[in-house]
């Protein structure tokens, strides 16, 4: 469905005129350091006129970026967040140059009296941090009027910033309009006075919105990681510029960049849970690098990260949504995807969740949050937390709780218990997950349980069976593939080999307690045109009992090497 791109709540174009009328800095304190590069390939790409904004493509050459059509304002905001500009950047010849300038001149031009939908604070916040960082680019060549232009329109997005962060969405949109404020406020010439009200507001926020563990409300990592990002920018500026960031944007970094640890795969890549993906390549080193905060001993006592539990061995990683999914506002984007795991070897992701669908449109994003895009158990037909609509958007009801947990550092490996209540009250039936990564990270080994444990419990499950004629409520065990893996069924359909580019080969095998079946599926992958193709594994069957219990095992074949020279990734720089 298009949707139409108006001017802007009044609130924000009163702000925008009021802001014009400021008087404007006439340029930078100090010549600005870029803090962000794009991709090299996707800016080759806009230069030659291809241009990708939230899952759509438009092939228009020689056409200026503000001509072109979009269907959604997703897309949009996505062009005038000017993000674009870091791929601009990377390629930094005279085209992408030349490119850059009109680009942003042609938005100073259309949308600078306040138009269109970029004068949001968290989109203005964005582009003024990308026009600061280029803006060496952006001037290259320019004579007085363009320049005193470019400065006029820098300095009434941050006057308007000033007025209206305190509008943004509480969570990373205002993180984004605050750093913003700052990292302008600081470099532009006149602007100072506006800075510190801006630095309280943002220690405020890292207060408010950064847990005790490092964690945000809306248990996104990738989010996580835009937010730290921000916050080592914000750190970087105030020290550069003489001022001594606030006790609490240092000690929220301090508290995150562990917890951002935890959240890693041993290839780099974040785990995707609830609406985040994988995270830019190389923005959680840049910014682990920037902080100076060191890792913990890597045998430290298991604690879970966002409510994440990690289990690392050698090369394997398995990280574990092992907590009830957020609500209210932080749970927009939030997933039923409660005891679900991805499983990463070296520098291949093996498990894998689908996936956030947002960039494909409103049916893949609501699919994306079932549970049966997950690598978990799910009862047919039921999702482990609901969905249901309100105040224009679909929030998680009934969310599961977990109802048991136990991790431990054991002789033979990682271990982790779980149990969670998501089927309690519609089934009688509590999910009980066992997993043991051994200690030379070449074996999983799991069971998945559905149990009806209270006599409550059990008076639900065994009306169910009743009605149902003693049929037993049907289930699907899920273990989705990444699209690089090559599954084939082996030993007569009773276990599935798994061969990674990287040459590894694992097996699947279960208890026979199910009925095993090589499905479909997808990977939804931000930035790509559409989904990718892949397969899962599935075993199903049908609870009969008050205990049905399913065992599992995930190892490396025993000709598999203990270690593996794996230098050739295959990714392509721009997804398609």
């Amino acid at each position: 469905m298009q949707r139409s791109f108006g001017s802007g709540s009044l609130g924000n174009r009163l702000a925008v005129w009021r802001a014009r009328r400021a008087a404007p800095a006439r340029g930078f304190v100090s010549q600005p350091e870029p803090r962000s590069m794009g991709l090299y390939a996707r800016g080759r790409q806009l230069v030659a006129g291809n241009f990708t904004f939230a899952g759509q493509v438009i092939e228009a050459p020689d056409t200026a970026i503000w001509d072109i059509g979009l269907e959604d304002l997703a897309a949009a905001e996505a062009m005038h967040s000017f993000d674009w500009l870091d791929d601009l950047a990377a390629v930094s010849d005279s085209g992408a140059r030349a490119r850059a300038q009109d680009w942003t001149w042609g938005w100073i031009a259309r949308f600078g009296s306040g138009k269109g939908p970029g004068w949001s604070p968290d989109l203005t916040g964005r582009r003024l941090i990308r026009w600061i960082n280029h803006a060496l680019l952006l001037l290259s060549g320019r004579d007085r009027t363009q320049s005193l232009a470019f400065y006029s329109s820098l300095s009434a997005q941050v006057v308007f910033l000033s007025r209206r962060w305190p509008h943004a969405a509480a969570g990373l949109p205002r993180f984004e309009a605050l750093t913003g404020l700052i990292y302008a406020g600081l470099a532009l010439t006149g602007m100072q006075a506006r800075v510190l009200p801006a630095v309280a507001a943002l220690a405020e926020e890292c207060t408010r919105e950064v847990d005790a563990q490092g964690g945000l409300p809306t248990r996104n990592p990738e989010e996580l990681l835009e937010v730290f990002t921000l916050l080592t920018w914000a750190e970087l500026a105030l020290a550069e510029a003489g001022h001594i960031p606030p006790v609490a944007l240092v000690e929220a970094l301090e508290r995150m960049a562990p917890c951002l640890r935890a959240l890693r795969h041993a290839d780099g890549g974040l785990a995707r849970f609830h609406g985040g993906g994988r995270g830019a390549e190389g923005r959680l080193d840049q910014a682990l690098a920037v902080t100076g905060v060191r890792p913990a001993s890597p045998k430290a006592t298991p604690a879970l990260a966002m409510g994440f539990a990690r289990l690392a061995e050698a090369r394997t990683t398995l990280i574990v949504d092992a907590a009830q999914p957020p609500d209210a506002r932080a749970g927009v984007s939030a997933h039923a995807s409660t005891a679900a795991f991805e499983l990463t070897s070296g520098r291949r992701p093996l498990i894998v969740s689908c996936g956030s669908g947002k960039t494909f449109g409103s049916d893949w994003r609501r699919a994306g949050r079932a549970t049966a895009s997950h690598s978990t158990l799910a009862i047919e037909g039921y999702s482990s937390s609901r969905l249901r609509a309100g105040e224009g958007r679909e929030v998680l009801v009934d969310r599961a709780e977990v109802t048991a947990l136990q991790q431990a550092q054991l002789p033979e490996g990682s271990h982790l218990y779980l149990a969670q209540s998501g089927w309690s009250a519609t089934h009688g039936l509590t999910h009980c997950r066992d997993l043991l990564l051994s200690q030379d990270g070449r074996r999983l080994t799991g069971f998945d349980a559905l149990v009806a444990q209270s006599p409550a419990e059990q008076e639900r499950f065994e009306h169910l069976l009743t009605e149902g004629r003693m049929e037993g409520v049907g289930f699907t065990l899920r273990f989705h593939l990444h699209p690089d893996v090559e599954p084939s069924l082996d030993l007569g359909g009773t276990a599935v080999s798994l061969a990674l580019k990287s040459g590894e080969i694992w097996v699947f095998r279960h208890d026979g307690s199910a009925k095993l079946s090589l499905d479909p599926s997808v990977y939804l992958e931000k930035g790509r045109l559409k989904p990718r193709p892949g397969q899962q594994i599935v075993l199903s069957g049908r609870a009969r009992q008050v205990q049905t219990r399913i065992g599992w095992t995930l190892a490396k074949a025993q000709d598999t090497p203990l270690a593996i020279r794996d230098l050739d990734r295959d990714d392509m720089p721009v997804p398609i």
